[in-house]
């Protein structure tokens, strides 16, 4: 999901986390018999992982008191292998990023995409899979490339950095929602062309709304020329998504990216990408700029991201 919000946003839901988050600071037994490696990780209460997550379906919901969705899953999936309780603690997207910057929670999910200046005030796991440019377009249509946007009228939701980019689209008008489903009222409506939302959001509306007559598809995404000259355009390319953690969670981050390598190399990745949906092809290979954006920044040099049919060490 590449959800950006406003700097102030973010305060404030800081404020509001960490209000919420101390009331229950010392609610959380450790679990009897934690191993030594599990405690060795450094959660902030031993045995248990905290988690912040904002309902955001197929990704990220809680059910029962447990998260499941994608992002869920890979995290259960990894949770257990360190023997890790999960305890969620739902906020919403701009409360996520404060819980782990304050770090009142161990760790947030849920397609946060990685960026330069997010990393510099937590620490991103290696990417549990890549998400393509998806667009949502009434059924029959078919849009390709950023030329094929222009002078369409594009939804989104506010505070997605997909506004940027469909704002610099000659003619292109933007329509921004507070939510999906007004982006997809619209689109089924014929009051909006294409709808850019997180792909398996597009994917689940498609079985559930049957009515609304829409379809995925994925955009080529602009060359390096087109971004240059028009810099929000990066946004329409695929973005690598991280588990975000606080900056001295440090050895809790290395396993869990060793255990998200092995997930692309044993089969888990591609099975729980197409259990919601997804096609492995398009969220499971990352672009050739995946591995420049952060070798050197918070990846070695010689870094190579995880992908399937390959190991990423």
């Amino acid at each position: 999901m590449t959800r950006a919000r406003p700097l102030a946003s973010v305060l404030l839901a800081l404020l509001l986390f960490s209000s919420i988050a101390a009331c229950g600071a010392g609610s959380d037994d450790a679990p009897k018999n934690v191993s030594a490696k599990t405690a060795a990780l450094g959660t902030l209460t031993p045995g248990v992982i905290k988690v912040a997550v904002q309902p955001y379906a197929p990704y990220t919901t809680v059910q029962g008191g447990r998260i499941v969705g994608l992002d869920g899953d890979i995290l259960t999936y990894v949770a257990k292998k360190l023997g890790l309780q999960v305890k969620p603690q739902v906020t919403d997207f701009a409360g996520m990023l404060a819980g782990v910057q304050s770090r009142r929670v161990d760790i947030t999910i849920g397609g946060v995409a990685w960026s330069a200046d997010r990393q510099k005030q937590g620490l991103f796991t290696d990417p549990p899979y890549y998400s393509p440019p998806a667009m949502a377009v009434r059924s029959g249509k078919t849009y390709k490339t950023v030329d094929d946007l222009k002078g369409l009228s594009l939804g989104t939701v506010e505070g997605y950095v997909w506004v940027k980019s469909i704002q610099s689209v000659p003619g292109a008008k933007l329509h921004a929602y507070p939510d999906a489903n007004g982006v997809f009222d619209d689109l089924g409506a014929g009051r909006v062309d294409v709808g850019f939302l997180d792909p398996l959001i597009i994917i689940a509306a498609q079985k559930q709304r049957p009515d609304l007559k829409i379809s995925t598809e994925y955009l080529t995404p602009p060359t390096a020329a087109e971004v240059k000259a028009k810099p929000a355009y990066q946004y329409f390319q695929p973005y690598q998504t991280g588990f975000y953690l606080p900056k001295k969670a440090t050895k809790l981050e290395k396993a869990i990216s060793a255990l998200i390598d092995t997930m692309y190399t044993n089969g888990e990745m591609a099975k729980l990408v197409k259990k919601y949906g997804g096609d492995p092809e398009q969220f499971l290979k990352p672009a050739a700029d995946v591995a420049t954006a952060r070798r050197g920044v918070d990846r070695p040099s010689d870094w190579t991201p995880p992908s399937v049919g390959q190991p990423g060490q």
